[in-house]
């Protein structure tokens, strides 16, 4: 019997889903001219070089991935899920410190950032076991595998800490159980918490509000008198606990929290960052100032711009047409993902479904920082923000699911 080839080499099956990847490299585009405008003139114009081969050998990547046979990604998916952990522990012990972060891994001249990593491997291990015959999450035993899958790297990133990064680890928990017949009421009530909290911290009036608002919701999925019961009876003490969990945080993330409730209050501290981002998104006006013309980039009022304020950049030079364009493109990405989970194998499903639940998160959290909505989280664009691992990680994503949809293209014309 001969071996089967590594790749597939019939010209005939070529299949690349081109909804998904002319947004894919429009936003790449978009994030070069941005991550190019932030920095020529600041003695900073490695960093556009440095992304310029990241997304070349992210491409790179996501071809190779795109032309490997049927089943090779299910089949490694155990192993880049333990990779991935095994990284995180050696970051732990052995990582570069950044902006408080131990969260690099320094390779000569590259740095790699093993968090970002876990996002690949937290993605394909949830989808290995999920897919697995006889595995329901609906049920404690699967739901809570599910969850230690989870909660492995979501602690390790957390001891870097990296905060930001822990967050997207459970929301993709979130969307993939979700996507696989999990309770839906038990998904609210989890996310709701965190947002009561902030609304409780913010004044009495936003938390009563949202309180009312929330226990309507609540009592809409029409489960059982006793768990909806349960669940507003928690939603009113969050009132009284907001203090006294904001009083166990740290004194950085008491300054993130309160940043984002009054950013106002320390103008040349804490909320510099989100008050100038705000600025530069609003003088943009229809159509921009122009291609290197934007006043709060070219004068380097935003410090961290080409990463966790990148959304800025467009905003301003190119006005609300610019950044609505590159709401657009994300919009299309995340409505082809979630197409495409239809119509999958569960373990593709699973993994499509997966991404769109991190980008979605990622693009909501990136963005409402830059309009002063949410809190600073050091969570980058998808595609945009600069940084090499993350946009290996995104593209190699991209090329799995290119994988499936091509796989899936074969078995149809079988």
């Amino acid at each position: 019997m001969k071996p089967k080839p590594l790749f597939v080499n019939d010209p005939k099956v070529v299949a690349i889903d081109w909804l998904l990847m002319i947004p894919v490299l429009l936003l790449i585009v978009a994030g070069l001219i941005s991550i190019y405008s932030s920095t020529a003139d600041a003695d900073a114009s490695s960093y556009f070089f440095r992304q310029l081969t990241a997304v070349g050998l992210g491409l790179v990547v996501m071809i190779v991935i795109v032309f490997l046979p049927k089943n090779f990604v299910n089949t490694a998916s155990p192993y880049v899920y333990s990779g991935s952990v095994l990284l995180l522990l050696i970051v732990l012990l052995f990582g570069t410190e950044i902006y408080g972060t131990k969260g690099w891994l320094r390779i000569g001249s590259f740095s790699l950032q093993p968090a970002e990593l876990a996002k690949l491997g937290l993605l394909l291990g949830l989808a290995k076991y999920i897919s697995s015959k006889g595995v329901d999450v609906g049920n404690i035993r699967g739901s809570g595998i599910s969850f230690v899958l989870t909660i492995i790297p979501a602690v390790l990133i957390y001891l870097q800490p990296d905060h930001g990064t822990a967050t997207v680890i459970a929301a993709i928990l979130g969307g993939v159980l979700y996507w696989a017949g999990f309770n839906p009421f038990i998904i609210f009530f989890v996310l709701v918490i965190p947002v009561l909290i902030l609304l409780a911290l913010k004044g009495f009036v936003f938390y009563v509000v949202g309180a009312v608002l929330f226990s309507g919701i609540a009592v809409l999925f029409k489960r059982k008198i006793v768990l909806t019961a349960i669940a507003i009876g928690i939603f009113v003490a969050i009132g009284f606990i907001a203090p006294l969990v904001y009083g166990s945080l740290q004194d950085h993330q008491k300054s993130r929290i309160e940043t984002f409730l009054n950013p106002g209050n320390d103008p040349r501290g804490t909320g510099y960052n989100v008050i100038q981002s705000k600025m530069a998104v609003g003088s943009g006006g229809l159509t921009g100032k122009g291609f290197m013309q934007g006043t709060q980039t070219q004068l380097r009022y935003i410090p961290m711009q080409r990463t966790d304020f990148i959304y800025s950049v467009p905003t301003e030079e190119f006005g609300f047409l610019g950044g609505a364009s590159v709401l657009v493109l994300l919009c299309i990405i995340l409505v082809r993902l979630v197409s495409l989970a239809s119509m999958f194998d569960k373990f593709s499903s699973v993994i499509a479904a997966g991404t769109a639940i991190m980008f979605l998160y990622h693009c909501t959290i990136n963005i409402g920082m830059v309009i002063g909505l949410i809190p600073v989280m050091g969570i980058p664009l998808p595609f945009m923000s600069y940084g090499g691992t993350s946009m290996l990680v995104n593209l190699a994503v991209i090329g799995i699911i290119l994988n499936s949809y091509r796989n899936h293209k074969i078995k149809r014309n079988v």
